[in-house]
């Protein structure tokens, strides 16, 4: 789906919360979220284990009682890591997202709300962020940057600057051309006042929109840098880590990426439901 007609999506429809139906796939997907989140702000209320140090005598132990989730091969308890994992793969994502979302929107606004030369040198260097693959945008960052949970993000938050800018150039531009700015210009508004207070709030539903959208997309970008060895280094618990440490060991403990990898598919899958949602059904 287009940044286009994701936008006119998300302004046929904002949902309200006193007339929402009963979507068991939604419902389920706010369900991942919030445990998700639980997860990352309170691990120690869902297991007693520690993260980093392992059990004698417990290495790649297969899913069990005590270790529902199985052992890695230093004897970690996986159910435990992928618990204090959420709190580094989500707070990342959140930090790349608000990071393409801040950014992003600046520069569309700018180039939406002053045209002329302003808009065609932003959306130049838009242009140009849009023709590079946003893996390799990420990656060429993370390396210049250097290795690391915060660098990661910001190298993901980068990759996603030039559709946010876009999506917000092309809604301000929108919202300039109707009635009510037009009139709100007429009666002696300011350019600031008429940009403050009808063009911005009414140009960020789409944005914020796709902004949870992006929230899903950067946890696998994260998990993609970690899993090729360019994001979060080890022992840290990160989600896309985890599957990268026990991609060596498949054949005799299955346990160790899959049960990851499930984890980082829900929640990106329960976040693209919930942006559904909010852009009208339509992604």
């Amino acid at each position: 789906m287009s940044l286009v007609d994701y936008a006119a999506a998300a302004r046929k429809r904002v949902p309200r919360l006193p007339g929402i139906p009963w979507q068991p796939g939604l419902w389920l997907a706010w369900a991942v979220i919030v445990l998700a989140a639980f997860a990352a702000f309170a691990p120690g209320l869902l297991t007693h284990y520690s993260p980093i140090e392992g059990i004698a005598g417990a290495q790649r132990l297969a899913p069990q009682a005590g270790h529902w989730l199985g052992t890695d091969q230093l004897g970690r308890d996986v159910y435990t890591r992928i618990i204090y994992g959420a709190s580094h793969s989500l707070s990342a994502a959140l930090a790349a997202v608000t990071m393409g979302l801040v950014v992003g929107t600046g520069l569309g606004v700018i180039a939406g709300a002053f045209a002329g030369r302003v808009e065609s040198l932003l959306m130049r260097f838009v242009d140009v962020l849009l023709s590079i693959p946003s893996l390799l945008l990420s990656l060429t960052v993370i390396i210049l940057l250097g290795f690391g949970t915060v660098n990661a993000a910001i190298a993901v938050g980068v990759a996603s600057i030039a559709s946010f800018a876009r999506l917000a150039r092309g809604e301000v531009v929108r919202i300039r051309h109707t009635d009510y700015v037009e009139a709100a210009f007429g009666s002696g508004g300011t350019f600031l006042a008429v940009l403050w207070r009808h063009i911005l709030p009414n140009s960020l539903t789409a944005v914020l929109a796709f902004a949870t959208l992006q929230f899903g997309q950067a946890i696998l970008a994260l998990s993609t840098l970690s899993f090729l060895g360019y994001g979060t280094p080890p022992p840290v618990p990160e989600w896309g880590l985890l599957i990268a440490e026990g991609r060596n060991y498949l054949s005799t403990a299955w346990w160790l990426t899959t049960f990851p990898g499930i984890v980082v598919i829900a929640v990106a899958l329960a976040t693209n439901r919930i942006s559904q949602q909010f852009s009208g059904g339509r992604v």
